[in-house]
Order: C-alpha cells, then sequence, then structure tokens
C-alpha cells in the first residue's frame, strides 16, 4: 500500500506491469525516453523500469519537464483523498482551490480563510507540492480544460470560462508552455455528447466500489421530482451559488468510473459542481486503507468492501433532512421531506419534464410548515435553524462556501442537538470521522453483535463504521 509521500519503487512497478486500478491516481508514471507521464493503468506498452520515473503528484511530473500522455490522459485519474497524511490546512487549501478559491480570489484572501498567513500557505505548498498555490492552482485549471477538450464539444471560448481562464489568449498560452500542448492537437477525435446543452464527462474512481449498496441507500431516501435513478445511475437537481442545474452519473463498473451527464446554467462553476459530485459519490475515497483499518480494529466485524459515505448536495439540506428525520423512522422522514420539496421547491427543467429544487433557506424564510405533519416544536425547529442559517451566510451566497461552515455552531439553534450535527458533516460534509452516537440504527447494531465495539478505534473512519453497523442491519 502506498503512503504518502514514501513511494515504494517496488510497488510501483508491480502495480504499473499489473494496470492495478486500486492504484490509479495514486501515482504517476514519467517515462525519460518519450517525456511524457501517464497513470499507472496506461494501457501503451510498458516501458523498461530504468526508463521510468514516479512521482506522487502529476504536477511534479509536469514541473520536472513531463507531458500528459494523449492516451491514458492523467487528467481523468481519481483524485487523491484530500485527508490523506496529517497535512491539515494543506489538505484543506488543496480543497477549496479545487473548489475554484482563487480564480476569482486573491491568494491573501484564502489565507485568510485558512486562519494562516500568506508567507506560510506558500511554504506549505513548496514543501509537499514543490510549487506555489497559484501555480497548483493554474496546474488544475489546466487539467479540467483539457478533460473538457478531450470529452465535449464546448467551444474553445466555453471551455477557457469552465476551467477558470480569463481569456482564450491566457488558455492558449498556458497549454503550449506548460501541457506542451495546443487546444487543437487534444480535439484530433471528435467528442459526442447527449445533446446541444448537456455536457458528458467521465469521472474516475479506485476500486472496490459497492455501487449496490450506495444506490440502496440514495434511492431509499430519494424524492420525488428531486432525485431520479436506475439499476445503474443516479441523478439529481441542484443549485450552487449562483447557479442550477442537474446530473446523472452512470456507473460503469468494468471500467471504474461513472459517465456524467450534466446541464448548468453557468458553466463558470463546473469545476465546483464537479467537486460536488465527486465528494456525493465519495470517489476519491481510499477504500483499501479505510478497510485495513476497520478490519484490524474490529476483527468480529464483518468488513463489506467497497462501502461509500452518500453525501448530501449541501450542508443546508442535510440539516434540513436531519431536522425532519429525527425520532421518526426512515419512511416518515421521507415522507416529510417529499412534502417540503412539492410545497416550496422551485422547478428546474430535467430532460425536458418539470422538476424540483430543493427548497432554499431564502424559500423557507418565515415559512408556517403548516403542510408538514409533525409537532409544532419541530416546525419552528425548522424556522430558528433557517434564520440561523441566513444570517450566518456571507452575502447569502448559498452552498459555495461549506467547507467553512462551523457546523458545531448549529448547536446555539434551540431544537438541533448533536445528532443533527453530526449527520451534517457526516452527509452534508462527507466527513470521514463521524460516528453517529445514539442513532438509533447504530445502537440496534451493536445489540446484534456479540462483542463490544470501541467507536473510538475507528478513528478517523468513525463514518464508514457508522455505515458498516447500518448495513448489518439488511
Amino acid at each position: 500500500m502506498l503512503v504518502a509521500s514514501m513511494l515504494n519503487p517496488d510497488i510501483c512497478r508491480k502495480a504499473r506491469l499489473s494496470r492495478d486500478r486500486r492504484f490509479d491516481g495514486r501515482f504517476f508514471v514519467a517515462v525519460k525516453t518519450t517525456g511524457i507521464y501517464c497513470r499507472p493503468i496506461c494501457p501503451a506498452t510498458a516501458p523498461l523500469e530504468n526508463n521510468v520515473l514516479y512521482f506522487m503528484h502529476a504536477i511534479e511530473a509536469a514541473q520536472a519537464g513531463f507531458r500528459p500522455c494523449l492516451r491514458c490522459r492523467p487528467d481523468s485519474a481519481p483524485q487523491s483523498p484530500a485527508w490523506q497524511g496529517a497535512k491539515t490546512t494543506l489538505n484543506r487549501a488543496v480543497k477549496l482551490i479545487k473548489e475554484g478559491a482563487l480564480q476569482d480570489g486573491k491568494l491573501d484572501m484564502l489565507a485568510m480563510r485558512l486562519g494562516i498567513g500568506e508567507r506560510y500557505l506558500r511554504e506549505l505548498f513548496n514543501k509537499h507540492l514543490g510549487t506555489s498555490p497559484k501555480a497548483y492552482a493554474l496546474y488544475q485549471q489546466g487539467l479540467l480544460a483539457k478533460q473538457l477538450l478531450h470529452q465535449t464539444q464546448l467551444p474553445i471560448t466555453q471551455v477557457a470560462l469552465a476551467s477558470g481562464f480569463n481569456s482564450v489568449r491566457r488558455f492558449n498560452d498556458y497549454f503550449q508552455s506548460e501541457l506542451k500542448l495546443t487546444p487543437s492537437a487534444i480535439r484530433k477525435q471528435k467528442a459526442t455528447n447527449p445533446s446541444n446543452s448537456t455536457l458528458q464527462i467521465t469521472l474516475s474512481y479506485r476500486p472496490p466500489y459497492d455501487w449496490t449498496s450506495m444506490l440502496s441507500f440514495l434511492t431509499t431516501r430519494a424524492i420525488s421530482k428531486l432525485e431520479w435513478y436506475t439499476e445503474n445511475s443516479y441523478g439529481r437537481s441542484f443549485q450552487l451559488a449562483h447557479c442550477q442545474g442537474n446530473f446523472t452519473a452512470h456507473h460503469i463498473a468494468e471500467k471504474s468510473y461513472f459517465l456524467i451527464d450534466l446541464n448548468l446554467d453557468n458553466i463558470k462553476y463546473l469545476q465546483s459542481v464537479i467537486s460536488h459530485i465527486r465528494r456525493i459519490l465519495d470517489l476519491d475515497a481510499d477504500m483499501q486503507t479505510i478497510e485495513h483499518d476497520l478490519s484490524h480494529a474490529f476483527p468480529d466485524l464483518t468488513i463489506v468492501s467497497g462501502l461509500r459515505l452518500p453525501g448530501i448536495w449541501s450542508t443546508y439540506e442535510a440539516g434540513v433532512r436531519a431536522i425532519l428525520g429525527q425520532q421518526v423512522t426512515i419512511k416518515m422522514a421521507h415522507k416529510l421531506v417529499t412534502t417540503l420539496v412539492d410545497e416550496l421547491g422551485e422547478p428546474a427543467k430535467v430532460h425536458g419534464k418539470i422538476a424540483k429544487l430543493f427548497p432554499t433557506p431564502i424559500n423557507m424564510h418565515k415559512c408556517d410548515f403548516d403542510f408538514l405533519k409533525m409537532p409544532a416544536s419541530r416546525k419552528q425547529t425548522l424556522r430558528n435553524f433557517t434564520a440561523f442559517y441566513l444570517e450566518n451566510t456571507e452575502n447569502l451566497r448559498l452552498n459555495d462556501l461549506e467547507l467553512e461552515e462551523d457546523l458545531d455552531a448549529w448547536l446555539a439553534v434551540k431544537g438541533i442537538g448533536l445528532w443533527a450535527v453530526n449527520y451534517a458533516k457526516m452527509r452534508g460534509l462527507s466527513h470521514p470521522d463521524i460516528f453517529l452516537t445514539n442513532d438509533a440504527g447504530v445502537n440496534n447494531a451493536l445489540a446484534q453483535l456479540n462483542s463490544d465495539i470501541n467507536p473510538e478505534m475507528a478513528s478517523p473512519w468513525g463514518s464508514y463504521l457508522t455505515l458498516q453497523l447500518w448495513k448489518t442491519l439488511q
């Protein structure tokens, strides 16, 4: 197993020669004779060992003078887990940059959001990634642009805008100087889209992935008109900051990726939307590490392989679902959320049909919720929570500051307890280390086990232990 910042050449050699998808995106292979760097699953003839170099990050290979392979396309590799290692501040910075924090904002603003100085932020990136924060952000923009050129027929100006470049000239200059490619060279093969308004992109992951369990979890809680699904797909409508859209993720198991059909009314937010989809489907989890740790900590617990953490689009939605789900069955909670979306959700078109968006705090502000059949105290909790959320979300910019939200502050809202906050952390932020203490399902699962389980031993994978315990009830 690879460990962050510690590449074992022997393991890398075995992984690339076997094209093991479990190592896809965990390291990159640079070929000295061709000047190209590849994913370890590249289908090209494997080069001799003395002609290759191994890099933990794609940007390190690029800065060493290698250009990305057009065949395996490193831009499509699964991302490294944001929680990998103990570099918490760096990982948080990387997440925010992938969300587009440096597209419009400046470096000093990012440093302020992280609670550190600009100089220290530069030092973190130089020490661990060998580059500056701006260079890293620019490289991520370039990889997204390359993916869009490969997979879509978006006009060049739209590709430049979607990937964060402010001008086509800057976009072209970057490709020439950094990737040693031209946009036209990448578009040798014409890509196709289902419709003129739909983007189609692929998002990869590292096996194992228990799609059956993920789909079952999501569909049990799926809200009509807001979400839709088939045996091999899941989709939903969404809104993010100043844009709206919808996606449908089709699982392609044999190739370890999802084919995403995406509609978005403001292409500028594409990078952030992709990050949300990856989080909802938990595509960046390192299941080998998680399952290894849980199986050693709890040898008497049967670990279901590939069990991923199903996300919710926003922390606000997660909070509302948690409030409606307190002290009731999943079926009753589902009925309440469905009613809420029917009454307050704004209409949205999906595949020519009228769908719904999840109600925003503005939609729900000052609502009496008479249409919900539940205690008056819980209706008041919804009003309290919505007022609190509006008051504490900067400039009412919905859903785009979620990584910055201190969800523990929700405990100050009357009617919201620790379970609701932790549920929102687990599914709204996809926090990997949330063990749902006092959850009815968790308690029932623990009661059925013959041995005692100390949840502290699950750290930092408490959320995945929660999922494993829920799974035993099925």
